[in-house]
């Protein structure tokens, strides 16, 4: 738990698809905090981990693309000032890899692979803001894996 009352319920609808496996359900929450934090216009921290979550319960590539880039344009304007007091354990640097790592695989879907490896290679230079943890490891291991699906035919 976060010291964010909001993060928590980010949270939460993150559980309702990885724990239950309720995509539907986690989508609606994710609806309803989206019109409770103001949108676009909420704070860059709410919007940005809910654009970032609610990406992983969409249908459509497309629909996909656009929370990730919501969330991406949110980060640009969060601090680490504001990381730190919702209690969240990273910089907003190490925020960067994963939402670049994200729309790297919408774009490489979509067939549009000269974006994806723009953004891939965004992510590699900003990995270093990732130390050598569980979550380094994940977003490493999924540049790698993007890396070798770009190289392939």
């Amino acid at each position: 738990m976060t010291t964010d009352p909001t993060l928590d319920r980010i949270g939460e609808a993150v559980a309702t698809h990885h724990a239950r496996g309720d995509r539907d359900a986690a989508r609606e929450m994710f609806a309803r905090l989206w019109t409770e934090i103001g949108g676009e216009q909420g704070d860059p921290l709410h919007v940005c981990v809910l654009a970032h979550s609610a990406a992983d319960v969409q249908d459509d590539v497309h629909q996909e693309l656009l929370w990730d880039e919501r969330a991406l344009a949110a980060a640009a304007r969060l601090t680490d000032d504001r990381v730190a007091e919702a209690g969240v354990p990273l910089s907003v640097a190490a925020l960067h890899p994963s939402l670049h790592l994200s729309l790297a695989d919408c774009h490489r879907r979509l067939g549009d692979f000269t974006r994806a490896r723009e953004h891939l290679a965004r992510a590699r230079e900003e990995i270093g803001a990732l130390g050598d943890t569980d979550y380094g490891r994940l977003i490493r291991n999924g540049l790698d894996r993007l890396t070798e699906q770009l190289s392939s035919p």
